[in-house]
């Protein structure tokens, strides 16, 4: 009789597969922790146990509906800490005919697994959709075929039409497909938001596990009040906390920062997303649905600012990805290559945005998209980081980052390492963004205003001589023509003066 044996990987819990709507004792399942994963880069210890922590629950559940489940944990004696090693231990040692694994999200993974059914084991093997996205590997490939950049704003309005998520008939809702000019507003200095929904497991088993393991980790953990989301039932709760107390004024506050909230509006699922806990599709309708439901209260520009981030930057990242992977992974258009300075891992830097973005991602693995695209990526383009050094350190810290999601946004978006694939332009900016959008420069050791001094606010500098260095490959930008003009408008000697500031501050990057 057959026996067959399925793969579930650390982000395929997706308990809505069709793979568990029956039991079939025939089928077992297994899932493992793995040095091979914990290793692989330097991760945060919330993200480590995260992953386990659900990935145990995940398991537990399973077998409760009757699945057969295989777990290794990370000491067990049998776990060789590698899957391909793993898996052939179990095929050997229970006599299985048949092998199935869901397909991965990471290029290495995939690469992995594809040799492991073709060149390691001599049993049958299939691959199976993991029935999480809403557009397959390769469709944004097909949609942009012939076409050099990739605009996401096409993609997204594609998609939306295909689910039918705020149309009227084959137009959008009110006649507008965007609402992104409406959801840049600066938290007013009193305002506070809601208190956030915050978990309290107890980690402490699998803490000590990875201390008894001397797994390399970053950041901080509270062993008795894990705070983050490890189950399908807890997950849905975060979602629905979001509709009921974070959507009225997502939209509006999604750019804003500020030293004294760290979670605001933000619905923090992402995690819950990219485990596959829940899908893309269900937290969009359930959205929608509670925003139609408490229209008189919640605007759509709320509502489709939340739903662009999942169906559109999501789902396009993810494209983007299966599209240009490994190549994308190499790619440095600038060919910038700085060392991370130490405060990425300390936070301890006298740039007051930088300090608090940093500490904030060290204590709870978490900042939002603009914290992370205009504080710590700003600075380190701004600064000519190593797009190597800046994915390793974005893929490590955040307790969402995998590497599908978080390549391309870093490689992309954030550093403009693609030329121009993802973005349009470099997403840059001096001091006056950082202090449009948020709390962070008054009490700052540096001066917002000033471009040159010893307290001259480093972003200033940095700013114009980002430009003047990169001009020859900006300059013909349609998008940057702006900075430039402003740029050769100013006289020689105020140019010379920004440029030795900048080159000051590089030289002496470690203790800004």
């Amino acid at each position: 009789m057959s026996k067959t044996l399925r793969l579930i990987l650390g982000d395929q819990l997706n308990s809505q597969h069709s793979w568990f709507q029956k039991v079939d004792k025939n089928i077992t399942y297994c899932i493992f922790e793995m040095r091979q994963e914990t290793d692989y880069v330097r991760h945060h210890i919330q993200k480590v146990v995260a992953f386990f922590m659900s990935m145990r629950n995940f398991s537990n559940e399973q077998k409760s509906a009757g699945h057969q489940v295989i777990y290794f944990k990370l000491d067990d004696d049998h776990n060789q800490q590698n899957l391909p090693k793993n898996l052939l231990f179990l095929i050997e040692k229970y006599g299985f005919t048949h092998f199935e694994y869901q397909l991965p999200d990471e290029h290495r993974l995939d690469l992995q697994l594809k040799k492991f059914c073709k060149k390691e084991i001599t049993i049958t093997s299939q691959s199976v959709d993991s029935e999480h996205f809403m557009s397959q590997r390769h469709d944004l490939e097909k949609f942009f075929e012939g076409k050099k950049t990739y605009l996401m704003e096409s993609f997204y309005r594609n998609m939306r039409k295909q689910y039918n998520l705020l149309m009227d008939g084959d137009k959008p809702l009110t006649g507008k497909w965007n609402y992104d000019h409406d959801n840049r507003k600066k938290m007013p200095k009193d305002h506070v938001p809601p208190v956030p929904l915050l978990f309290e497991s107890t980690c402490q088993e699998i803490v000590e596990l990875v201390k008894q393991e001397k797994v390399k980790t970053i950041g901080s953990i509270q062993e008795k009040e894990f705070i983050w989301p490890t189950s399908r039932k807890e997950s849905l709760e975060l979602l629905d906390f979001f509709c009921e107390h974070c959507l009225v004024r997502f939209g509006s506050f999604q750019d804003a920062m500020t030293p004294q909230f760290w979670s605001l509006y933000h619905s923090r699922i992402s995690f819950s997303l990219n485990s596959k806990m829940i899908s893309p599709l269900e937290v969009v309708q359930k959205v929608i649905a509670y925003w139609k439901s408490h229209s008189d209260e919640i605007t759509i520009a709320q509502t489709e600012g939340f739903v662009r981030q999942i169906i559109g930057w999501r789902e396009y990242m993810r494209g983007i990805y299966w599209a240009k992977m490994p190549e994308f992974a190499e790619l440095n258009f600038f060919e910038h290559q700085r060392k991370l300075p130490e405060y990425f891992w300390t936070g301890e830097t006298k740039m007051a945005c930088m300090k608090h973005a940093i500490k904030q991602s060290l204590e709870y693995a978490y900042a939002h998209h603009i914290q992370r695209l205009m504080i710590t990526g700003n600075f380190a383009l701004l600064a000519g980081i190593s797009p190597d050094e800046l994915d390793e350190w974005y893929l490590g810290i955040y307790i969402d980052a995998i590497e599908w999601v978080e390549i391309t946004n870093t490689r992309g978006m954030s550093q403009f390492a693609d030329g121009g694939i993802v973005g349009t332009k470099p997403y840059v900016s001096s001091a006056n963004y950082i202090d449009k959008m948020s709390h962070y420069c008054k009490n700052c050791y540096y001066n917002k205003k000033e471009k040159t001094g010893d307290r001259a606010c480093p972003f200033n500098s940095l700013y114009w001589d980002f430009y003047d260095r990169n001009r020859e490959k900006l300059e013909k930008n349609p998008r940057i023509g702006m900075a430039y003009r402003l740029w050769n408008k100013m006289d020689s000697d105020k140019k010379e003066a920004i440029l030795l500031q900048a080159k000051k501050y590089l030289d002496d990057i470690e203790n800004l």
